[in-house]
């Protein structure tokens, strides 16, 4: 398995998409239910080629990821095989950027010298989609990138 399996809501989110794929192998419904009694390791192995697909399907469409904690917050874009970052630090320990107020701070405190803007840049020479997710599993979420946006024409 590529990434992780779907979690049993998301696999409830994908049900009629789910029955498509084991459509496209010709697994009928009663056909499934007999694998998943009598062959429990085959059906393990269907769910996480599902999963993967559902992933690679995913990660091919990401732009934009961001990942905000108390002190930080790294902006992400994908441009091709290029990935983009905008990252701040906060230099005050009793700011929090993860709540409206520390937000807040931050739109007033900008450009002050309490926070830290950097930018780089990295190439994605290997399998691309797997390196977003391990971004993903490092606490980014998939965002329409209006934070990376706005930094950017602020630093620009």
């Amino acid at each position: 398995m590529k990434y992780t399996r779907l979690t049993k809501e998301q696999f409830e989110e994908l049900n009629q998409e789910f029955i498509n794929f084991l459509a496209t192998q010709s697994i009928t419904a009663e056909e499934w239910k007999e694998i998943k009694e009598q062959k429990p390791e085959v059906a393990e192995e269907e769910l996480d080629v599902f999963s993967d697909l559902v992933w690679e399907g995913v990660l091919s469409k990401v732009e934009y990821l961001e990942n905000i904690a108390p002190q930080h917050m790294y902006l992400f874009k994908v441009d091709g095989l290029q990935l983009r970052l905008i990252g701040l630090k906060i230099k005050v320990d009793t700011i929090d950027l993860t709540t409206k107020e520390g937000f807040g701070w931050l739109r007033d405190n900008l450009m002050s010298d309490e926070v830290e803007l950097f930018n780089a840049d990295k190439t994605l020479e290997a399998d691309k989609n797997l390196k977003l997710f391990e971004l993903i599993v490092q606490g980014s979420n998939i965002t329409k990138g209006d934070l990376y946006k706005y930094l950017e024409d602020l630093i620009g």
